[in-house]
């Protein structure tokens, strides 16, 4: 089996205004080219984990935390300055966000360049591009800018983005939160088909566990507990 992510016994504790939350990932890895989805409800550490594979948020300990690449090279995240840390995830991540992420005052076809320009070694070559551009069907979007489009618009470009980075995985933060469940659907089809043909992986981060149901190859979610006023514990379990 070849890992994106592999981690063991990460943990992160923040407190703030006398109430303490603590996250802990016992153990947690994620293939590549596979689909996983993080369902739970508000406030049960989803955003928390996804800021952590991310790399914004350092974790507080980790027995294991490594983002290896398609060619082998394996990153240990622990101990990373900040800067190194901005290289890894240039180079290495994606992301999809609920509003889609997109640079407000660039066309779509510009965020798509643009992002292209940030991975040059191994981005997709313009045809691959074009290709994807017209699989997702926003090639008459594309001069464009984000706040013209559907918001079923702005996912499809976020993921011919995201794509056509092609970075080794690509982390979605509730990216159908702001559209009907048939849109949706079909923004979800769409991104692991376009992920699954270049060998990328997805995390999807949702709170609707019907959206990913039978369709994720692993899904998790946290088993919350309160140990006293103010005390909130969190550990990411695997359900299905």
């Amino acid at each position: 089996m070849k890992w994106v992510y592999q981690l063991k016994n990460v943990t992160i504790e923040r407190s703030k205004g006398g109430a303490s939350f603590r996250l802990s990932i016992p153990d947690f890895q994620i293939p590549r080219g596979s689909f996983t989805a993080i369902v739970g409800q508000s406030g049960c550490g989803k955003s928390t984990l996804l800021d952590i594979l991310g790399l914004v948020l350092p974790p507080t300990s980790a027995d294991t935390f490594n983002l290896i690449s398609r060619h082998g090279e394996s990153f240990e995240i622990s101990g990373k300055g900040a800067k190194e840390l901005a290289q890894i995830r240039r180079q290495h991540l994606g992301y999809i966000l609920q509003s889609g992420g997109l640079m407000p005052f660039l066309s779509v076809a510009r965020n798509i360049l643009l992002a292209r320009m940030l991975t040059p070694a191994t981005a997709m070559n313009a045809d691959a591009t074009e290709e994807l551009v017209f699989r997702l069907g926003i090639e008459d979007q594309l001069d464009k800018k984000p706040s013209q489009l559907s918001g079923g618009q702005r996912q499809r470009a976020a993921i011919a983005r995201a794509v056509a980075q092609n970075p080794e995985i690509i982390l979605a933060d509730e990216p159908t939160g702001s559209v009907d469940k048939y849109t949706a659907a079909k923004i979800r089809d769409l991104l692991l088909g376009c992920t699954r043909q270049q060998d990328i992986a997805v995390l999807i981060v949702t709170h609707d566990e019907s959206l990913v149901q039978g369709i994720a190859d692993a899904t998790y979610s946290f088993e919350l507990s309160q140990k006293s006023d103010g005390d909130l514990r969190s550990v990411l379990k695997q359900i299905a």
